[in-house]
């Protein structure tokens, strides 16, 4: 079972963003006692207008792995957007997270994480990090959930539109809000990342994110997702953002 499970995310993760921001507390698998989770998304679209086609291709797989005395935490995160029409290639983006989780109580972890991304459309394409953290489980309810999370990152960002490198050290706080129906038929999620330079706190990024998942069964599910980032400060001294609205089914096995 395992060695199934381990094949079918090797084969998914290479295969699998958009903003240079991403949400990893919709990511996270919340459950007190599973040791091993997986959870895949797929989207595909083709389209054809007046003659000229165009294919989307999405998908995103997290698996997580926890230890026998359930304090320490792996998790894996990957994901992969793909545009492409007769005209041109509009939207080519992936990303890659590991984290790593240790409980100090109920309330407090301390966490760590690396991270890799690419976004063909943005001003800074490629952006690679490193952090560490600590996590607060503020609201630990049967139906509300609420995380608050502080981390220093280091991080290196290249720009192709400027040919340039840079080399920052930036904060990461985030702040996340979970409601559960009653009925177990629909989960809201709302999440809020703020990330300035420490020299200099004109110069943030933000990311706000809405997710709503409806299960159909255990193992299957729809969602719609908004999400809004903005950039204040690119490598070209302007600011930009993007806004994305979602929806597709996932898996978790």
């Amino acid at each position: 079972m395992f060695k199934n499970l381990f094949l079918f995310f090797l084969l998914v993760t290479p295969c699998l963003l958009s903003a240079q921001l991403v949400n990893i507390e919709t990511k996270r698998i919340q459950s007190d006692s599973t040791r091993f989770v997986l959870n895949a998304d797929f989207g595909f679209d083709h389209s054809n207008n007046d003659g000229v086609t165009v294919n989307q291709i999405e998908a995103a797989a997290t698996t997580q792995l926890r230890s026998k005395d359930l304090n320490k935490t792996y998790l894996f995160v990957g994901n992969y957007n793909y545009i492409d029409s007769d005209d041109g290639n509009l939207q080519n983006s992936w990303f890659l997270h590991g984290r790593f989780n240790y409980s100090l109580s109920k309330l407090l972890k301390l966490e760590g994480f690396i991270q890799g991304q690419y976004n063909e459309l943005l001003v800074v394409r490629q952006r690679n990090l490193i952090g560490a953290g600590l996590r607060i489980n503020w609201i630990n309810r049967e139906h509300f959930t609420g995380h608050l999370g502080n981390s220093y990152m280091y991080e290196m960002e290249y720009s192709d539109n400027t040919g340039t490198t840079s080399y920052n050290h930036r904060n990461s706080t985030y702040f996340s809000l979970s409601y559960t129906s009653q009925s177990r038929n629909f989960t809201i999620t709302n999440t809020f990342y703020y990330q300035p330079l420490y020299q200099d706190l004109d110069d943030y990024r933000i990311l706000e994110q809405f997710r709503f998942d409806f299960p159909l069964s255990r193992w299957f599910r729809i969602f719609t997702i908004y999400d809004y980032y903005f950039d204040s400060k690119t490598p070209l001294n302007t600011h930009e953002y993007t806004s994305k609205l979602q929806m597709g089914f996932g898996i978790s096995i």
